[in-house]
């Protein structure tokens, strides 16, 4: 049975748990089987796109936790040097977005050529960035350090790391478009496969390197750069493997790298305006950083904690923002505007559901979550607040999440974001940010509680736009 009518479906005003079993199962049965088989497809794909956030999150954030065993300046450094990876990660995102809706699209026509090129398009821009951002960890690593923090002890450790990690970053470049075509052909199991070795991979070698096991050196945070590294190698390799043995379509140069005007454009269309939105997230995300690693060692610490650990549990709603641009997409393609706009109010109403429920469990695992890291008293006080503080911004988050990136781009508009999130995060959030610390001199706790008011000032206009239902869009079209 789904579990997701439970939460907004029947009004809470039982007191107790039987009561609640009752309301909800009569809730379930009073619903119509196309209700019934919205909730079902919704379920299917949010457990596997959950899992694979979660492996995503938890291969970024291995790193983090397990340095942890080495010490806070450790564990602050790679946390800073990671901000690339974070900026890697939104980059991903943006080409994702437009990657697949057009394979989608394709793979229902069954057009495999279409899908091959699409995949080509997509390769080549993310192999010139990666290139780039591999380039720059590779050759100026310690001048990257400097943008986020002007501690000499962080700076060099942060650089030793970027040295080694820099190389995984061009091989994400293929292994993260090849991996998001897979889903989007309904080959999710695979992808989730190869992402789960990457994983555990990455938390062995971590260990090892770590503790010096098997015989091997310990390494400390080089030896944790060389463990991601390692993974990632290895996670090319499976998808070159599948690629190769033509699972999806028979490999074709000529077909990957040739000209398709109309499908470039289309790419361009779709990807583009996604791609900034989400660099410009990612790039004042990352800003937000450089303001708390000017402010003291322990505000960093602190921080990448927090971080971590509200990643990490909000990978359910995040799952329901991507499960909606596919069951959206769907629905619009076939010109079920009806349908789609009644979908897209359950959406809302699940997400706002599971977002509260993961506010919860922050507040509940604050304790312990503080015990786990071997802080010092300052850092303790800072990560306590910061949980505090991310309980709520957890609600606020999910729910732009599901309308900008995915409600409104299952109709095709991704520019919405784009304009929103820049006014919101580059002329208020950002400048208030510098503004507070380096200004007025407000304390750190001050300046992170202002620093997280970013979603909420996009709710407002986000929903208004919700509401007027301009995002209801049918963006398919016949290549000549």
């Amino acid at each position: 049975m789904p579990i997701f009518p439970c939460f907004f479906d029947f009004p809470l005003h039982k007191h107790r748990p039987i009561c609640y079993t009752v309301s909800i199962m009569n809730t379930y049965k009073k619903l119509t089987p196309e209700k019934r088989l919205f909730y079902k497809s919704l379920l299917s794909l949010v457990i596997p796109i959950t899992i694979q956030n979660l492996i995503t999150n938890m291969v970024n954030s291995a790193d983090v936790l397990m340095l942890n065993y080495v010490g806070q300046s450790s564990m602050s450094a790679v946390s800073l040097a990671n901000q690339y990876h974070f900026i890697l990660g939104g980059f991903f995102f943006g080409i994702a977005s437009g990657t697949t809706m057009l394979c989608a699209q394709y793979w229902g026509k069954k057009d495999l050529d279409s899908i091959q090129a699409v995949f080509g398009i997509a390769l080549k821009i993310s192999l010139a960035f990666t290139f780039l951002l591999a380039l720059a960890a590779l050759s100026f690593p310690t001048l990257l350090m400097r943008v986020f923090t002007p501690d000499e002890e962080l700076i060099r450790m942060g650089a030793s790391y970027l040295r080694v990690i820099g190389i995984s970053y061009l091989l994400t470049g293929f292994s993260q478009v090849y991996l998001c075509v897979l889903k989007s052909v309904e080959r999710a199991k695979t992808s989730t496969m190869i992402s789960c070795t990457a994983l555990f991979l990455n938390v062995f070698l971590n260990a090892v390197f770590i503790f010096g096991l098997l015989g091997a050196p310990k390494l400390g945070i080089v030896g944790v750069a060389l463990a991601t590294l390692i993974a990632r190698t290895v996670e090319i390799a499976l998808c070159l493997i599948d690629f190769l043995k033509g699972r999806i379509f028979k490999p074709d140069l000529s077909v990957m790298f040739g000209r398709h005007r109309l499908l470039f454009q289309d790419f361009l269309k779709y990807s583009i305006p996604a791609l900034l939105n989400d660099c410009i997230w990612t790039f004042a995300f990352s800003t937000y950083s450089i303001i708390l690693g000017h402010m003291n060692s322990d505000m960093v610490a602190a921080s990448s904690v927090a971080t971590t650990i509200r990643d990490l549990l909000s990978v359910v709603c995040f799952g329901l923002g991507s499960a909606g641009t596919v069951l959206l997409g769907k629905s619009l393609g076939e010109q079920r505007m009806d349908k789609a706009k009644e979908d897209a109010s359950s959406l809302c109403r699940s997400t706002l559901a599971v977002s509260i429920l993961t506010a919860l469990v922050i507040i509940l695992l604050r304790k312990p979550v503080i015990g786990m890291f071997d802080l010092t008293l300052r850092a303790q006080d800072y990560l306590n607040f910061m949980l505090l503080v991310s309980s709520y911004y957890v609600i606020g988050q999910a729910m732009n999440t599901l309308t900008i990136a995915g409600i409104f781009r299952a109709g095709g508009n991704s520019r919405f974001g784009l304009i929103c999130d820049t006014i919101v995060m580059w002329v208020i959030s950002v400048p208030l940010g510098f503004f507070s610390a380096f200004v007025l001199h407000l304390p750190p706790k001050a300046v992170y509680f202002i620093l997280c008011l970013d979603e909420f000032w996009k709710i407002p206009v986000v929903y208004r736009y919700y509401k007027s239902g301009k995002w209801l869009n049918n963006i398919t079209r016949e290549y000549e």
